[in-house]
């Protein structure tokens, strides 16, 4: 199926790039400009973006490796209120 009718991405081109880029390298980040880059080209009108990133979604290797999941600070879900104070109404 084409994806990107601007450069001639097909669903096998986007998987074949992210099994390529997964084999060459294990922790690498897959993103969409990278799959461009690989297959040589580069997004143009972005009409396409969202059949792309899904047809990506699809891709089992698009798995981000386990070694850099996880790796965002948690934040604390503090139940206390804002500390601002509030405005006096004087009308």
């Amino acid at each position: 199926m084409i994806v990107c009718h601007c450069q001639c991405i097909t669903d096998r081109d986007i998987h074949a790039a992210i099994d390529w880029m997964r084999a060459a390298d294990p922790a690498t980040i897959v993103t969409p400009g990278k799959v461009f880059r690989s297959l040589g080209k580069r997004a143009d009108c972005g009409d396409c973006m969202t059949l792309f990133l899904d047809t990506m979604r699809a891709n089992a290797n698009l798995e981000v490796p386990s070694d850099l999941q996880n790796l965002r600070p948690q934040h604390r879900k503090d139940k206390t209120s804002c500390k601002a104070t509030p405005r006096s109404s004087t009308t």
